[in-house]
């Protein structure tokens, strides 16, 4: 089983919103053969503590008028890595260390890429 189109509109939408806010290696993930509870992840990275906050607050907004309301959030206050759950998809907001040092990229590279460019 693949993403659904749904997923796929959203993993796009929360990628353009990170971009327009200079996020950094924005990329995302099918991994709805690997995972019953989402269909895409969708990271990023930000090089600040307040990239990241707007970054996370420009999603939440461009997928909100998509209908689509995070069901939960983590890492808010800490600003260092910061995870939405949309359900469909689970976007990782992460400071550039943290990314380097978690490598989602490496844990997920088996899935196949979800192209967010379009």
């Amino acid at each position: 089983m693949s993403a659904t189109e749904r997923a796929i509109e959203l993993a796009r939408a929360a990628a353009a919103a990170a971009t327009d806010k200079q996020a950094q290696d924005v990329v995302a993930f099918d991994v709805s053969d690997q995972l019953v509870i989402t269909d895409v992840f969708v990271v990023c990275s930000g090089t600040s503590q307040p990239q990241i906050r707007a970054i996370k607050d420009a999603v939440e907004e461009k997928l909100l008028v998509l209908g689509a309301k995070p069901l939960r959030r983590e890492g808010e206050r800490e600003g260092r890595w910061v995870l939405l759950d949309f359900s469909d998809v689970v976007v990782h907001v992460q400071h550039a260390e943290e990314r380097a040092f978690y490598a989602l990229e490496r844990l997920w590279s088996d899935c196949p890429v979800v192209d967010v460019k379009a």
